[in-house]
C-alpha cells in the first residue's frame, strides 16, 4: 500500500485530506503541522507523496523541501501556498514540487493531484519535468500553465477550461464550434448548462488578465501575443493552449 504524508497547518483541512486518501486506498503515514516533525516522518516512512503547506511550525515548507533534497528523498511534493507569486512558485518547483496549488483549494483537487503523482509508475527526471516545464501528462501541463498565468484551481472555470483544452488537443476541429460542440459536452460532464460553462471559462480567463499576468502568457506562448488590457476570447485561449501542447508533443 502506498503511503501519503500530510504536512498542513489547518488541522480540519488536514483531516479532510486524510479521509480522502484513506477512502482511495492509500495509507496516511502521518499528519502534522510541524515541519521538523514532517522531516522525521519523511525519513521514517518514505512516503510516495506528501502534501506540504508552506506555512508550518518550526520549519517552513521551503526548508522541508531543501532538507529532503539534500538527503535525496524520493517523495513527490504537492505544495499548498497562499500566494500566486512567480518567485514563490518557481522556488517551490526548483526544490522538487510536482504541483503548486494556491489556497483556498478543495480536498478533492489536492487529492486528485496527489493521486496522479502517487499512481505514476514512470517518474520523470526533475530537470526534464520542471526546468523545461513540460510534465508528462496533459493534465499536469495544463495545470502548470494555469498556475503560471494565475488561474486559481478553486474557481469553476478552471475545470471547464481544462476539459475544453483537452478536447481541443484530441480534436482540434472542435474549436471551430465551441458553442454547439464544446460547451454542451463539458456541461454534460459537469451536470450544468452550456451557457454556464461559457461564462465560467470567460471568468477564469478574466481572472488571469486582471492579475496582470500578460507577460507570463506571452512567455508561455513564446511570442508577444497580447498587450496591455487585450485578452483572448474563450476559443482563442483554448486554441492557443491546445496548439502549444500539440506542438510540444511533436518535439
Amino acid at each position: 500500500m502506498k503511503r501519503i504524508l500530510i504536512m498542513e497547518a489547518n488541522r480540519s483541512f488536514a483531516n479532510e485530506l486524510s479521509a480522502y486518501f484513506t477512502g482511495e486506498g492509500y495509507e496516511v503515514c502521518g499528519v502534522t503541522d510541524d515541519g521538523a516533525e514532517g522531516l522525521k516522518l519523511l525519513e521514517q516512512h518514505a512516503p510516495v507523496a506528501a502534501v506540504l503547506s508552506l506555512s508550518l511550525k518550526t520549519l517552513d515548507g521551503f526548508t522541508v523541501m531543501e532538507e529532503a533534497k539534500k538527503e535525496n528523498r524520493k517523495t513527490d511534493f504537492i505544495v499548498l501556498g497562499n500566494f500566486a507569486d512567480d518567485k514563490i512558485i518557481n522556488r517551490a518547483i526548483a526544490l522538487g514540487a510536482k504541483y503548486y496549488l494556491m489556497k483556498p483549494v478543495s480536498a478533492s483537487v489536492v487529492g486528485e493531484r496527489v493521486l496522479e503523482v502517487a499512481s505514476s509508475d514512470a517518474p520523470v527526471a526533475p530537470k526534464e519535468k520542471f526546468e523545461r516545464r513540460r510534465p508528462g501528462t496533459v493534465d499536469e501541463r495544463i495545470s502548470n500553465i494555469f498556475i503560471s498565468i494565475g488561474i486559481p484551481p478553486h474557481i469553476k472555470g478552471y475545470g471547464y477550461l481544462r476539459e475544453g483544452i483537452k478536447m481541443a488537443v484530441q480534436d482540434p476541429q472542435v474549436i471551430n464550434n465551441v458553442t454547439k460542440g464544446l460547451y454542451p459536452v463539458i456541461g454534460e460532464r459537469y451536470q450544468t448548462t452550456a451557457s454556464k460553462v461559457e461564462r465560467a471559462i470567460r471568468h477564469a480567463i478574466e481572472v488571469a488578465w486582471n492579475r496582470g499576468r500578460v507577460d507570463a502568457v506571452n512567455a508561455i506562448f513564446g511570442a508577444r501575443v497580447y498587450i496591455g488590457n487585450e485578452k483572448p476570447t474563450n476559443s482563442e485561449f483554448i486554441a492557443l493552449v491546445a496548439d502549444k501542447l500539440i506542438l510540444e508533443s511533436m518535439v
